[in-house]
C-alpha cells in the first residue's frame, strides 16, 4: 500500500528532519522507498559575483537537506524488518555538464553523485539500494526560465526545450518498482531535444 502524507519541515534543519522520521517509524513502521526531491537554485551568477548567502541557500537545501533525508531513511532501512528499502536522490545534468554562472548548483549536484554512490557503497550490507536520477530541463517553476531563454556556454541567450513532470515521474517509479536485488545507480532522463549533447 501506498500511504501519502504532507508534512511541513524545513529539510535543512536536522531536528525537522528526524521528527519527520520519528512520525514514519511511529505510524508506519518502516520505510521502502525515499524520493530525495528537495532543490533551489538562484538565477545566473559568476562565481566572483556570488554571494555567501546564495551560496548557502543552495548547498543546504541542495545537499545537506539531501544529506539528513539520506541519513534518516538508511536508519530506518537498516533497523527495519525485513531489512532494506531503496533511497532515489535527484541529481541533475549539471553534475557534469554546467551551465555559465551555476557554482553553487553544479557543486551541489556534484556533490549528490558522490553522496549516492558512498551510500550505495554503504547500503550493501544493510539492503539498501541508492540511485540517482539526473534530470534535464523538466517542466516545474524552477525551470520556468527555460521556456524563455537560458545563458549558453557560447555566451548566447537561447529558450530550451522541457519535459514534462509526469515523464520525470515515470524514472522515479521505474527505480522504485525494481527488486533490491537490483539498482540503477545513476540514469539521465532529459528534453529530447536539450542542448546536452555537445555542451562542454
Amino acid at each position: 500500500k501506498v500511504f501519502p502524507i504532507v508534512w511541513p519541515a524545513d529539510l535543512t534543519r536536522e531536528a525537522e528532519v528526524e521528527a519527520l522520521f520519528a512520525m514514519i517509524r511511529n505510524d508506519f513502521a518502516r520505510l521502502d522507498v525515499c524520493f530525495n526531491n528537495a532543490g533551489v537554485n538562484v538565477p545566473p551568477t559568476n562565481v566572483d559575483d556570488f554571494s555567501m548567502e546564495d551560496w548557502k541557500k543552495v548547498i543546504d537545501t541542495n545537499l545537506t537537506a539531501a544529506f539528513h533525508v539520506a541519513r534518516n531513511s538508511f536508519r530506518l532501512m537498516k533497523e527495519q524488518q525485513p531489512q532494506g528499502g531503496r533511497i532515489i536522490n535527484n541529481g541533475s545534468i549539471s553534475a557534469d555538464r554546467p551551465r555559465p554562472g551555476s557554482a553553487a548548483y553544479t557543486a551541489s549536484k556534484h556533490a549528490m553523485t558522490g553522496l549516492t554512490k558512498s551510500i550505495a557503497l554503504d547500503g550493501r550490507a544493510a539492503n539498501v539500494a541508492c540511485g540517482q536520477i539526473d534530470y534535464g530541463n523538466v517542466v516545474s517553476a524552477i525551470s520556468a526560465q527555460m521556456a524563455v531563454g537560458m545563458p549558453q556556454a557560447d555566451g548566447s541567450i537561447k529558450p530550451e526545450p522541457r519535459m514534462g513532470a509526469d515523464e520525470a515521474a515515470n524514472a522515479v517509479h521505474y527505480m522504485a518498482s525494481l527488486p533490491l536485488s537490483s539498482n540503477v545507480l545513476q540514469m539521465t532522463v532529459m528534453a529530447t531535444k536539450m542542448p546536452l549533447v555537445g555542451r562542454g
